[in-house]
């Protein structure tokens, strides 16, 4: 093997692993702490605020078990299309689409990695959509994004003109690293079907046919990694890695990290919304812990990449590196588990976040009813220790002329009917002035304006 081969060989696992390391730390959430008061503010202030997280839904065992077959039905449309068409217009078009999603990852890869390095704080600002009281879209930059959004736009554009290797693989590494960091599995299981199922795919479509190759060689696109051959003098003569290759295994070793995250919480008595352990020193995120998985899969990740190289180079053939880099991250963590006692744990380890039955229930609840709830418990309240001196219903029943017993069933039936206010009392007066003729035994006090009529019409029937 020449200087140029390692050089091209070495550069490419390089490139293949950064996005894996760095995307697999990125991927890690924020601990939830103790719930903070409610703030008057809709929505946090600054750009490393915990309440400025998105929040990504995961990808199932259902979603794993389709990957192999959405992902021929895209590698057969492709092959099809670039066989019976005009290859140029094809990559013209594909060429603008990846270009588009191109800038938005590089401009979320390029705003993170000046933030981390220089950790600075801006404010955040929000351009929200929302739809009867629900919130439909959210979008949150600051004014690196905007920096970097021009950057990256300028970089697309050099790319789309020039199709230059290394702008291609800047991009490419940026669709990595976005992908490894919001991609999500939702256990372990689900990540081990996974690589299972693009195991068969990767053998079938390289070795049974001829359109993985054929696609890989003819689509001018950034979805793989390339390094030439020989530096000096790089022509056609390229080592190529596809991103899949990166992406699929990388959000496996991310899932590992993550458990060995989880593994460490449980051991120093983490509860979500609890004050945090000592030992986390008051930190929601960056604090250090065993990687006993992580580091075991991502060594056989590295294993996988250097036999795939070897027997590539061996063979002078292409190899499909998920035939090699599959068995290797996925036996890697169970033997690990195996060897640890693990293996329980590791299979009942899930990262989907259900709500307890009674906080389903109380979301479930609409604040009207729930109000409507408070309101018949104090009516109930009410009838097994009546108050009477101080019910402003039975007052007005009382100067009407309602006995007492007649008047706090009257007040049962009002409450029963879920009077809120004073104001709605005169839908019921009617009904009062008809029960007036059963407390005939106990007149209400005369006012002195009705005294002086009662006078008056005395005087005139004397008069007639």
């Amino acid at each position: 093997m020449s200087n140029g081969l390692y050089l091209a060989y070495s550069a490419l696992a390089a490139m293949a692993l950064a996005p894996i390391f760095y995307g697999s730390y990125e991927s890690i959430s924020r601990l939830k702490g103790p719930e903070k008061k409610k703030s008057s503010k809709a929505f946090p202030e600054f750009s490393d605020s915990d309440d400025s997280e998105d929040e990504i839904d995961s990808v199932g065992s259902k979603d794993a078990y389709m990957f192999p077959v959405y992902g021929s039905i895209s590698l057969f449309s492709l092959y099809i299309i670039l066989k019976y068409l005009d290859k140029n217009y094809v990559n013209m078009l594909l060429s603008a689409y990846f270009a588009l999603a191109g800038v938005g990852a590089a401009t979320d890869s390029l705003s993170l990695l000046v933030k981390r390095i220089t950790k600075i704080k801006l404010p955040l600002y929000h351009l929200s959509l929302t739809h009867k009281l629900k919130q439909v879209f959210d979008l949150k930059f600051t004014n690196l994004h905007l920096a970097t959004l021009f950057s990256s736009i300028i970089l697309v554009g050099f790319y789309m003109a020039t199709k230059n290797w290394i702008l291609s693989n800047i991009i490419g590494l940026c669709f990595s690293f976005t992908a490894i960091k919001l991609m999500k599995l939702d256990s372990i299981k689900t990540g081990i079907i996974m690589l299972t199922g693009l195991f068969f795919y990767d053998i079938f479509w390289v070795f049974g046919t001829e359109v993985m190759v054929s696609v890989a060689k003819n689509l001018d696109a950034p979805i793989k990694l390339v390094f030439p051959k020989n530096l000096l003098n790089p022509a056609n003569s390229f080592v190529m890695l596809g991103l899949g290759d990166i992406v699929v295994p990388g959000i496996f070793v991310a899932l590992c990290l993550r458990f060995d995250q989880n593994q460490y919480l449980k051991s120093i008595k983490y509860v979500p919304k609890k004050p945090l352990p000592a030992a986390l020193k008051n930190k929601k995120i960056g604090f250090p812990f065993p990687t006993p998985y992580f580091s075991a899969c991502f060594a056989a990740y590295i294993l996988g990449l250097v036999t795939t190289v070897f027997v590539m180079h061996t063979f002078k053939a292409a190899q499909p590196a998920l035939l090699y880099l599959s068995p290797a991250c996925s036996l890697s963590v169970v033997i690990l588990a195996a060897a640890r006692n693990e293996l329980s744990e590791l299979f009942a380890y899930s990262e989907e976040t259900e709500e307890s039955s009674d906080d389903k229930k109380s979301s479930k609840t609409s604040p009207s009813a729930s109000a409507k709830t408070e309101h018949l418990e104090k009516i109930h309240q009410n009838e097994q220790t009546p108050n009477l001196g101080q019910s402003p219903i039975i007052n007005k029943l009382h100067h009407l002329g309602v006995p007492n017993s007649k008047a706090s069933q009257s007040s049962s039936q009002i409450s029963a009917g879920e009077l809120a206010d004073d104001e709605h009392d005169s839908q019921y007066e009617p009904k009062l002035s008809s029960d007036q003729s059963t407390a005939k035994s106990t007149p209400a006090p005369s006012s002195p304006d009705s005294s002086k009529k009662d006078k008056k019409k005395k005087k005139s029937k004397s008069k007639n």
